[in-house]
């Protein structure tokens, strides 16, 4: 590994023989080298070596303010001169959950939780207890968390996916029980056909379904048209819940998330990420007959942390910001993406080099893929994965700090100079590619 690195290749080493694999989480591993930061200011961060970055990774997304934002400094500095956790109720509940409301059209009530794969179970036993059915319906692809009943088809490999009409239900996991996959039905996303006849098979038994209304984590795909109204419909007609996993596009594609910029309201929906303004903090919000059932029906649900005032902190702040002038930050953050994604686009097409970039602005990913069209999972499996480790490598020798799988997180102070320098950069990125 190049010099330019040393300090963190060091420091991993001395980590593995304290943390498991040197890491917190398995998919920080997956990067050239796990960097170690010892900084960061707006939209850059600085490694331990003294290396500086743009920052597109975002923490995995939920720094939308950026680092060390003041508005959000001085906020966290005040409230750490308070109680960081009450196991009780305080006033910050009621403010953000109100300002919640103001911005998300399904949030008639709301419930605080760490991490969305606290909030995807909840959401679901919720579901499965108004309605009386067992099954839920997910796509291949769609991210709901690490538990063993929802990491089902996340990334399945394409020998394992089984026919487009009747998807297997792959675990993702050693150790995952066999039994989870007994609850759930797979399907290929954006084809409301097929939804439409497994619902004409299976209605009575199913309870919701779930999607991320734009499929971020397996390449920022968006909704093909009409197909959010069609899933709408069609739970409506057979009785069964919509919930949408706005985890990521929650705060980012708009104040109020997906549900707001597509004009699609589900019955409940998950946040997190961006709504915590960079703090550990979870949302499930939704109808409120559905979540008056964790008080009067009977649904077991807690949380020694839920409501935490730190976290809460970081959330107001982020929704004030986020909210403000009518989304202007969010509507900055997406036109620097808008303008990365087309450069990029441009670059790659100068550089003959084949490349699709699908997402919307503040989430994107680049595909190395003679595919014109990526519209579900499937298409993705064609991606040359080996062209795109490389660009992340080189990417990193150029400065540009990005999730490993071509992701592109972008804040609300990224400036039109990190969209030059980074564009500058990509060029030569290209350019060497190509050669």
């Amino acid at each position: 590994m190049s010099e330019k690195w040393r300090t963190s290749v060091e420091l991993l080493e001395r980590a593995r023989r304290s943390l498991a694999g040197g890491v917190s989480s398995p998919f920080r591993a997956k990067a050239p080298v796990p960097l170690y930061f010892r900084h960061g200011c707006g939209s850059h961060l600085i490694d331990e070596d003294g290396n500086e970055y743009i920052d597109y990774a975002l923490a995995w997304g939920p720094a939308i303010l950026g680092h060390c934002y003041p508005k959000l400094v001085d906020a966290l500095a005040e409230q750490a001169r308070r109680p960081v956790a009450y196991g009780a109720q305080h006033r910050l509940e009621i403010e953000v959950a109100e300002r919640f409301q103001a911005a998300v059209p399904c949030a008639e009530r709301l419930i605080f939780t760490s991490s969305g794969s606290e909030a995807v179970q909840c959401a679901w036993r919720l579901a499965r207890a108004f309605t009386g059915r067992n099954r839920i319906v997910k796509f291949e692809g769609h991210y709901h968390g690490w538990f063993d009943s929802v990491l089902i088809s996340y990334k399945p490999p394409a020998d394992r996916v089984g026919p487009l009409e009747a998807p297997n239900a792959v675990l993702e996991s050693r150790g995952q029980v066999p039994n989870s996959v007994d609850n759930v039905i797979v399907l290929p996303w954006n084809r409301s056909d097929l939804l439409e006849k497994t619902f004409k098979q299976r209605g009575e038994e199913i309870a919701a379904v779930i999607m991320e209304p734009v499929l971020c984590n397996s390449g920022c795909l968006m909704p093909a048209p009409g197909y959010l109204e069609a899933a709408r419909d069609i739970t409506r007609r057979y009785g069964a819940l919509l919930i949408f996993d706005e985890v990521i596009t929650g705060f980012r594609i708009a104040p109020g998330g997906a549900q707001a910029h597509f004009g699609v309201t589900p019955d409940l929906a998950t946040f997190g990420k961006a709504a915590g303004g960079g703090m550990p903090l979870s949302v499930i919000a939704g109808r409120q007959d559905i979540l008056d059932l964790l008080y009067t029906g009977g649904v077991a649900y807690g949380g020694s942390f839920n409501g935490n005032p730190v976290s809460l902190t970081g959330a107001k702040v982020a929704l004030e910001e986020l909210t403000r002038d009518g989304g202007a930050l969010l509507e900055h953050a997406n036109r620097i993406g808008r303008t990365l994604m087309s450069g990029i686009a441009t670059a790659a097409q100068e550089a003959g080099i084949d490349l699709a970039v699908c997402g919307f602005g503040a989430a994107f990913a680049i595909h190395f893929t003679k595919k014109a069209a990526l519209v579900d999972y499937r298409d993705t499996l064609e991606d040359d994965r080996a062209r795109l480790a490389t660009f992340i490598r080189l990417a990193l020798e150029e400065g540009l700090y990005l999730l490993p799988d071509g992701r592109f997180y972008v804040s609300v102070v990224h400036t039109e100079q990190d969209a030059d320098d980074t564009l500058q950069a990509i060029r030569r990125i290209f350019g060497r590619m190509a050669a």
